[in-house]
């Protein structure tokens, strides 16, 4: 058995359900999931408005459980976390990247990025350096000290990823990434992601945007909380390009 083989997925989901409940209504957003995406991989699920995709992200990320199944993320059992655990392996394991870009606007770029490692009680001295790293990775570190107000929406985002990877997490989660940003931008940041993943990082990315997903290696359609379709995709030659190519948001 290879190594590869041996490794336990970062992502393992199986007969994943999610049923909300108001009063004596109920409505089943997940009917049924199986899942597993190995490190390094670099996944899309891409499905319309109320596919049960959100519901999917909130479970992927840990913001919510199942209410029946299980999911394995990195080899540990989630499902019967506590709340307490769950913040754990959220601030540990998992680097979010929301469609919102959450930066608070009174603090520079780097003491957004640190907010991660203050969570997991990291040295003072030790976060500055790291964030600053983080920044300098994604391409922004001539605006360290700049405040959000101060960045362009598509350098706003790239702070957003730069907080995401700042504690070295298992898998980044992309929701709707680039869903606030215009075409230029949105280039920008898919060349960031595509960068990331041929440096070996797992990203699965939550879109409704087919030209969004294209990017990704591997697509998984979900629609009426079913995943549906699973298939490698034919990504477009020269995606992966240096972070500072020409084009990028300044």
């Amino acid at each position: 058995m290879t190594a590869r083989a041996a490794a336990a997925p970062i992502i393992d989901i199986a007969g994943v359900r999610k049923t909300y409940r108001s009063g004596a209504i109920e409505f089943e957003a997940l009917r049924g999931i199986d899942m597993r995406i190995d490190a390094g991989e670099y996944v899309a699920v891409v499905g319309p408005s109320g596919s049960g995709k959100s519901t999917l992200m909130n479970l992927l990320g840990c913001l919510d459980l199942p209410t029946e199944g299980t999911y394995h993320l990195a080899g540990e059992d989630t499902s019967a976390m506590t709340e307490p655990q769950l913040a754990g392996v959220r601030n540990r394991r998992i680097g979010f990247v929301f469609q919102q870009f959450h930066l608070l606007a009174a603090m520079p770029a780097w003491r957004n990025v640190e907010l991660p490692l203050v969570y997991a009680g990291v040295p003072r001295h030790e976060r500055r350096e790291r964030a600053v790293a983080a920044l300098e990775r994604v391409g922004l570190g001539d605006r360290v000290e700049n405040r959000p107000g101060e960045l362009s929406g598509g350098q706003q985002q790239r702070v957003a990823v730069a907080r995401a990877l700042v504690t070295e997490p298992d898998l980044v989660l992309a929701d709707e990434p680039t869903g606030n940003l215009d075409s230029a931008s949105t280039r920008d940041v898919l060349a960031l992601l595509d960068e990331l993943h041929a440096s070996g990082r797992t990203i699965v990315l939550i879109t409704h945007e087919h030209e969004v997903a294209a990017r990704a290696a591997r697509n998984l359609v979900i629609r009426d909380g079913l995943i549906t379709e699973d298939h490698p995709t034919a990504r477009p030659v020269g995606s992966v390009g240096p972070v500072g190519s020409p084009g990028a948001s300044r």
